[in-house]
């Protein structure tokens, strides 16, 4: 997924279970494996064996299809502002090289008009079917999930951190028996924090266009609606009580901009916080932020 995944596991008092080398090993090891379903860097990978197969009802993993219906949920209730089909769009902007190897990826023209309206699932026999040709992208979907199965095979510890690249899910407490404190990246200010939040049993994921720029210097996020970069915000924080959902919304909100990404999650029940390029500050109203 090209990011560096930490796990911190508070031990309070001498009976405080400890984790185990295999506990840890087993978080991690969801990452591993939702990235070689998921992944669109991966010619091996189960996502782009379904799309080397247009036209055909492919049968998926429960990973690949739980992450796939996901991202058509919400495509669907954003009206087209999140798609998961966006991939060769991506590759397009220059967004086309293995983070292990650097290895350009290379595909055959793909139509630019495609949504996703084009992709159909069926839950009964668990098969996807892409009705025409593309790359479908889950990069805003699937560290989420991978976050939220990491933090299912940690629960029995109650207490505990996880972060993948700056998207967190925070457990319990911390080593003080207090909620976890969160900072929040300021977009344009370099070892500057935008704001500090309370965080207990909850997923913060943030979006922002400091991230990673195209070769013409503008945001890698992209409206679908329009296929050219979002620039109406600077970043967008969400926090949800899992990180799929925290992730796939900072995206979307993103691309909606201020206005529309507020009523967005306001209407999903989370939390967050929206930036624009012109340090514009909107949040819903249901932050916890730390004394």
């Amino acid at each position: 997924m090209g990011t560096v995944v930490t796990i911190e596991i508070p031990v309070m008092g001498a009976a405080a279970q400890r984790p185990s080398q295999q506990a840890l090993e087993r978080a991690l090891g969801w990452f591993r494996e939702i990235e070689k379903r998921c992944t669109r860097f991966d010619p091996a990978s189960e996502l782009m064996q379904l799309a080397a197969r247009p036209g055909e009802a492919v049968a998926a993993s429960p990973m690949l299809f739980e992450a796939v219906q996901f991202a058509l949920l919400v495509a669907e209730q954003t009206g087209g502002a999140f798609d998961p089909t966006g991939g060769y769009r991506m590759l397009e902007r220059g967004f086309d090289r293995n983070h292990r190897t650097g290895e350009a990826m290379h595909f055959e023209m793909q139509p630019s008009d495609v949504s996703y309206r084009d992709i159909e699932l069926d839950p009964d026999r668990r098969t996807i079917r892409l009705r025409r040709p593309l790359i479908p992208d889950l990069g805003a979907v699937a560290k989420g999930l991978a976050i939220d199965m990491a933090a299912r095979e940690l629960k029995p510890f109650e207490n505990f951190a996880i972060d993948a690249g700056g998207d967190l899910y925070m457990s319990g407490t911390n080593h003080h028996g207090d909620p976890w404190t969160v900072g929040i990246r300021h977009p344009r200010r370099d070892g500057e924090l935008l704001e500090t939040l309370q965080v207990s049993n909850q997923a913060v994921c943030t979006s922002g266009d400091y991230e990673r720029r195209g070769a013409d210097g503008r945001s890698h996020i992209l409206d679908p609606r329009t296929g050219q970069p979002a620039e109406s915000l600077a970043s967008v924080t969400v926090i949800a009580p899992v990180a799929m959902l925290a992730d796939t919304l900072a995206t979307a909100a993103f691309v909606l901009g201020p206005a529309e990404g507020i009523r967005l999650l306001e209407s999903a029940g989370v939390a967050g916080i929206l930036v624009t390029p012109d340090l514009e500050r909107y949040e819903t109203g249901s932050l916890l932020h730390a004394a």
